[in-house]
């Protein structure tokens, strides 16, 4: 074979590596492209969760928050009562 001809064999080779290096790499990145949208809607869910318990930790606050302040206002109705009943 003469120079030439092994330069264009050794050339088709190269070509035929960097096709099989390109296909390979293309399936990588798909492979970590469908991996990253899994981790997303793993992360969305997660958060999706916390909110709900934020949510539900929220309302219990705001019923605790209500029924402190039923008893203050009771306990004031008590403390006025008590003095008007003194000053007499």
């Amino acid at each position: 074979m003469s120079g030439s001809g092994k330069l264009e064999v050794s050339i088709r080779r190269l070509e035929r590596a960097a096709a099989m290096l390109e296909q390979r790499l293309g399936h990588r990145v798909a492979e970590a492209g469908a991996q990253a949208g899994g981790l997303f809607d793993l992360d969305r869910a997660r958060l999706a969760a916390d909110l709900d318990a934020s949510r539900a930790r929220e309302r219990e606050l705001a019923e605790a928050a209500s029924a402190a302040s039923l008893a203050v206002d009771r306990a004031m109705a008590e403390v006025q009562a008590a003095l008007a009943g003194t000053e007499r």
